[in-house]
């Protein structure tokens, strides 16, 4: 309960500070409006302008505060905006529809989910070549940490613009950028955890001449799995940015990526707001499930009450 409480005390600050942004950000289109609808606008005084920042309001002109929140194209968006066009997006929208945000995020999560998978077996895979050669711990290791400072930004239209000149379109140009972002948390994790088991452990087992391979079985994999659940959680979330980030150069007509350029080239900030949040709640439902599946695992395993 006490956690609840917390929580809910924090949205509540969280959006009255938003309300009070909205005010200084969208104010000055607000009087321009009201001025070209020939109501009397009155200039701050220089004490009012050094108060409330650039911008300035005067207290004559505070009839103009409520419209901050009301306006169609704000600069920010007031939460009651956003929150309706996600109703109207989600709930009022059919899902086949494009103005959808399922439809869209169901695109967007299936090059995420293809990505995610890409990106796991591959840092799985890794992490257990790292482990069991010294070779690779030298070679890819050094270079799986450079990769990382790439930015994704600019690598993903080099990719994207050599993947369609072999004929590679859709889905996979986009699942490849989610797996070049979620492969090194699955990498760094699992090579944490193939190595946690301490040197008592592993002499026990050459005591009982163990093969490499039933330690790998035995010990290694099992100890790696609560370090291998937290670097999936991390992935998945890097995996979903990758998707998005990934639909940009395309110019993509479905996807989150996609309502984000559109509203970014009509001006339509609550459109670009409602997406993000929608991008916010995909990402925390992957990862809610994912804590779902640590948990039943770690249970079975016994690693877990």
């Amino acid at each position: 309960m006490k956690q609840v409480v917390a929580v809910l005390t924090v949205v509540a600050a969280i959006v009255a500070f938003w309300y009070v942004a909205c005010i200084p950000m969208n104010i000055k289109g607000v009087l321009t409006e009201q001025e070209r609808a020939g109501a009397e606008v009155q200039p701050p005084s220089a004490q009012e302008r050094r108060d409330m920042g650039e911008v300035g309001l005067s207290v004559r002109n505070s009839f103009a505060i409520p419209a901050t929140w009301a306006q169609e194209r704000p600069r920010l968006p007031a939460p009651h905006q956003v929150a309706v066009e996600l109703w109207e997006t989600t709930v009022q929208k059919k899902i086949t529809s494009k103005r959808s945000l399922i439809y869209h995020g169901w695109v967007t999560l299936s090059a995420t989910m293809l990505g995610f998978v890409i990106g796991t077996g591959l840092g799985i895979l890794l992490a257990v070549g790292i482990v069991h050669s010294r070779v690779m711990d030298l070679s890819v290791m050094p270079w799986a940490i450079v990769s990382q400072t790439i930015p994704i930004i600019a690598l993903a239209p080099m990719i994207i613009v050599v993947l369609y000149s072999v004929g590679v379109q859709g889905i996979i140009p986009k699942a490849i950028i989610s797996a070049y972002l979620s492969f090194f948390p699955v990498v760094v994790g699992m090579v944490k955890g193939l190595r946690s088991p301490d040197a008592m452990q592993l002499d026990l087992l050459r005591t009982y001449s163990a093969s490499k391979s039933q330690a790998f079985w035995k010990l290694r994999l099992p100890a790696s799995m609560p370090y291998l659940f937290t670097s999936l959680k991390i992935g998945i979330a890097a995996s979903l940015v990758g998707a998005i980030v990934g639909e940009l150069p395309t110019g993509a007509v479905a996807g989150l990526g996609a309502r984000l350029l559109a509203g970014s080239y009509y001006g339509q900030t609550v459109q670009i707001w409602s997406a993000l949040f929608a991008a916010a709640v995909l990402a925390a439902c992957l990862v809610g499930l994912l804590g779902l599946i640590e948990r039943t695992v770690l249970k079975r395993m016994g690693m877990a009450q």
